[in-house]
């Protein structure tokens, strides 16, 4: 069994960045820019941007974080966001969600500009992605993506497994994993919480991908000898022997099903780690495309 360490493979990446962000200053070009706006209070949220600052910091960025009351409009947001496209100076951004729920989470999405959604939700870069053109890859299943090649994991032939069916995880996954390329050509089924059995769909899974938000939910006897699990699912479980009153814990039963596996991702730093890295990798993306506009 080895492990699928998204901890490095994210340092990595950053660090691969960094140097051509240093390049482009050293041939005074400018810097990608990002910006992150945030609705309200929420703890978790304000967490996870604070990180995406500071690792624009890390790799040499430009970052700004709109920060806006919970009390905003959507007219107001919408407003913001109009704001947002029309700034010259920033390549790209990212409304973090969930937003509060007097405003439209899907109108607001909507009413980004394609080229600065490097969190690739807009339906123009999902169906750019479906049809294997250059686009903006949402950042997670981009990180999966790119642990699968660096760890030279095999999949072309592969009957890989999806539990999940969201449109940030789920779906884009069955997706990228069914293109041709590498990582890809796999025979995909796509499951979710209305397939039956699912248990005769991941027992014959070379590569099983779940992101269903289910503490412990596969458990040893679900899967094969040999497979690929990633773990996408992150819970806090309350566990009152830990200092903190709760332990990370992913979708998979992980002391049992890394016993049958080839490879699998840990949680927490599997997966986690590599979606900052791979929103900062698409921000690249958006600097290098606007400059040959």
């Amino acid at each position: 069994m080895q492990l699928l360490d998204g901890k490095k493979t994210a340092e990595d990446i950053k660090n691969e960045i960094a140097i051509e962000v240093q390049a482009i200053k050293d041939a005074g070009g400018k810097v990608p820019h990002l910006a992150a706006v945030i609705v309200g209070n929420d703890g978790a949220s304000l967490t996870y941007v604070g990180s995406k600052v500071r690792s624009c910091q890390q790799i040499g960025f430009d970052s700004t974080l709109v920060s806006l009351p919970e009390t905003i409009t959507e007219i107001e947001l919408l407003a913001k966001i109009k704001e947002l496209n029309e700034d010259d100076n920033l390549d790209g951004y990212i409304v973090q969600l969930p937003l509060p729920k007097h405003i439209d989470e899907q109108k607001i999405l909507m009413a980004i500009d394609p080229d600065k959604d490097v969190d690739g939700f807009h339906p123009t870069n999902f169906g750019k992605m479906a049809l294997e053109m250059e686009t903006f890859i949402p950042a997670t299943p981009f990180g999966i993506m790119q642990l699968l090649e660096r760890y030279k994991v095999e999949t072309a032939g592969k009957h890989t497994v999806v539990i999940g069916r969201s449109h940030i995880v789920g779906r884009p996954m069955s997706i990228l994993m069914s293109r041709k390329g590498n990582p890809g050509d796999s025979t995909v089924t796509l499951t979710h919480s209305r397939t039956k059995n699912i248990e005769e769909f991941t027992k014959n899974a070379d590569i099983i991908i779940t992101a269903l938000g289910v503490p412990n939910y596969l458990k040893a006897h679900m899967v094969k000898d040999g497979v690929v699990v990633i773990d996408v699912g992150i819970t806090r479980v309350e566990d009152t022997t830990n200092p903190k009153g709760y332990v990370i814990t992913g979708d998979v039963d992980f002391a049992e099903v890394s016993k049958k596996s080839s490879f699998i991702t840990p949680v927490p730093g599997g997966v986690g780690p590599m979606t900052i890295a791979m929103l900062l990798k698409n921000t690249l993306l958006a600097r290098k495309m606007r400059a040959l506009k």
